[in-house]
């Protein structure tokens, strides 16, 4: 089954709203239509770049998608410091991630509480980025699809098969997020075709199969061909590099390699 695959750049906690709208124009100076037929290509900035960007996707009919680091799963409230998912959706932000492993181990969010920001995230139309990933410790004792299984069941219960289309599983090990190392294309390849099994297991075969599975872990030009070429790989969650436009750009252009 075709999946088109999902290109997306976090840049966590870096550029203020100037550069965000600078890295933006130079990332486009550098793609063009087959790059735009080939993939969707998302990015998602910190929150005090999220209205810049969506002003400039919308004025000069930018082919990208906008995307939110994290959320909260209320609508308002006496939340100090939070996002609400209504705020996004009102800023025509496209997709949410949800889980990553900074905010499970920095910030200490659980799987019930990622599982709320799922579906806060579905409630408003737009879509997760559901992240799971076993750490070095994990894999070394032989838990990595333990983990992954646990992550992904957990984060998507009570969610509807009738959503499954809108779902997107980020695989991510935890140990290759920003330390440079990467897990071999057939590593990846099958864990994520593990978390495409356990999508099986929740919404059925067949939504699964329509469902994109992301690899994210030090992802550079470099390697991203190799690992696009895989047979579950459905796309990537690009940290470091899509704060480089050309690295980013090139990581767009994968399929030109």
């Amino acid at each position: 089954m075709a999946r088109t695959p999902l290109l997306a750049g976090n840049w966590k906690m870096h550029k203020d709203h100037l550069e965000a709208i600078q890295l933006v124009q130079q990332v486009v100076y550098h793609l063009d239509e087959r790059d735009y037929e080939r993939s969707e290509i998302v990015v998602i900035p910190p929150f005090t770049a999220l209205r810049s960007i969506q002003t400039l996707i919308d004025g000069d009919r930018l082919h990208i998608g906008l995307g939110a680091q994290h959320c909260h799963y209320e609508d308002a409230g006496a939340f100090t410091g939070e996002i609400s998912p209504a705020m996004l959706a009102k800023l025509a932000v496209r997709y949410v991630v949800c889980g990553h492993s900074e905010r499970r181990h920095v910030f200490g969010e659980d799987d019930e509480t990622i599982n709320r920001k799922v579906r806060a995230v579905l409630a408003h139309d737009m879509r997760p980025i559901l992240c799971v990933g076993e750490t070095d410790e994990e894999r070394e004792r032989g838990q990595a699809k333990e983990v992954v299984a646990r992550q992904v069941q957990r984060g998507l219960e009570g969610v509807d098969v009738d959503r499954a289309d809108d779902i997107v599983l980020a695989y991510e090990p935890v140990w290759a997020i920003g330390t440079g190392k990467t897990a071999t294309p057939s590593d990846a390849d099958e864990m994520c075709g593990f978390g495409r099994n356990q999508l099986a297991d929740v919404f059925g075969e067949d939504a699964a199969q329509r469902i994109r599975v992301q690899y994210g872990g030090s992802v550079k030009p470099g390697n991203v061909a190799e690992l696009m070429r895989q047979e579950q790989i459905d796309g990537a969650l690009v940290g470091g590099a899509s704060l480089q436009a050309d690295d980013f750009a090139a990581i767009c252009r994968y399929h030109r390699m």
